[in-house]
């Protein structure tokens, strides 16, 4: 099997991407896979990483509002549609799988040109502009959330998949991740998620739960603040006088064994990317979201509100967020043992672990109808 796989930016659209590539590999030992990014996303380091081969072009996102920007946009978008034109010609692919962002469009734009079967996944609960345009022109629509159905109304291509996660997520036990940090097993662990470039607001907001996780000893907690705002959260800390007891309470600005942490966490406090709340979902974690209130399209409290109406989490929205609302909640769970339990019976049911192989079947659907 010959396949393109194209999704870029953030990590949010090439996790998924590399996720469908090694179920790929997994069926089809000597399946040729090739990525289609550009310069700028973060797939230049995580693709090659993984193993696979990326090819880059020119292109860039639209604005939504009118700008000089967009009519640069649509020049590199019509340039990269020609360059996407040859490397399908060239390479032959079985199907072309975009993952969102705006470089798929172009790739999935000239595979539907070319005839090629063409499949997208959709990470988010609202769907990016890129899909929904895209959506009339490929043949299978994959979305993560049940909610994003309706946003493709009429459509009879959409099928309801997951979304794919890393495999190492489910590969660790609770045990082994209590044990990578020193902590116990005797007292419930609260992991917070500032991301990657952190947090501000959550971040602040988490000192009032420290403090009490340090006073009372009665749960433990892992703070990952964020490369950029470790500094100066750990200044804050000080200023409040919680005392660092690496028994108790751990904060890091960044965690290369991120599976671990999730394994081994009893409510984790998040943003709401697509990615975080799959793999939260797929382990059967009770959350509190807070939404990332810039997100495009406001998708992130769409993907919260998606666990919330389930009883998988609780969401704060952002302006709503101060650290007495924060540590209420998370007492409120920590304190009853049923209603953490019936949250992680509920999140556990979202969960989807078999994404990746249902997509891949879905994609061998549409190559053997086409009698390759």
């Amino acid at each position: 099997m010959r396949v393109i796989l194209s999704g870029g930016g953030t990590g949010g659209h090439i996790y998924p991407a590399v996720s469908i590539a090694k179920e790929i590999k997994r069926h089809y030992q000597n399946a040729e896979i090739l990525f289609i990014g550009t310069e700028r996303g973060l797939e230049n380091s995580i693709v090659p990483k993984e193993g696979f081969k990326l090819l880059k072009i020119k292109v860039r996102g639209f604005k939504r509002k009118l700008s000089l920007g967009n009519v640069a946009a649509v020049k590199e978008s019509f340039a990269g549609l020609f360059v996407v034109s040859r490397i399908i010609r060239d390479f032959k692919p079985d199907i072309v799988i975009g993952t969102g962002g705006y470089v798929c469009g172009s790739v999935l734009l000239a595979a539907a040109f070319l005839k090629v079967p063409t499949l997208i996944h959709e990470q988010n609960a609202f769907p990016g502009v890129t899909n929904k345009i895209l959506a009339r022109l490929v043949d299978v629509i994959a979305v993560n959330f049940p909610e994003a159905q309706k946003y493709f109304p009429g459509n009879k291509k959409v099928i309801v998949t997951g979304n794919p996660i890393r495999g190492d997520i489910l590969s660790i036990s609770k045990e082994e991740g209590l044990k990578e940090f020193g902590f116990s097993k005797e007292l419930p662990l609260v992991f917070v998620v500032g991301g990657s470039r952190g947090a501000r607001k959550l971040n602040e907001s988490v000192l009032q739960l420290a403090k009490q996780c340090i006073t009372k000893k009665s749960f433990q907690m892992l703070h990952m603040t964020g490369e950029t705002q470790y500094d100066g959260i750990i200044k804050q800390y000080g200023r409040e006088g919680i005392a660092m007891d690496r028994k108790y309470l751990q904060v890091r600005p960044y965690l290369h064994n991120m599976p671990y942490a999730l394994a081994a966490s009893d409510i984790i406090i998040s943003r709401c990317g697509a990615s975080t709340l799959s793999e939260i979902t797929a382990l059967g974690k009770p959350s509190i979201l807070i939404p990332f209130p810039y997100a495009t399209g406001n998708h992130q409290e769409y993907n919260g509100r998606a666990l919330e109406k389930n009883g998988a989490a609780v969401v704060i929205l952002e302006r709503d967020l101060n650290a007495d609302i924060l540590y209420s909640i998370a007492a409120d769970i920590l304190n009853k043992p049923e209603k953490a339990n019936l949250m992680r019976i509920k999140s556990k049911e979202l969960g989807r672990t078999d994404a990746a192989f249902v997509i891949v079947k879905a994609a061998e659907g549409l190559v053997h109808k086409r009698g390759v």
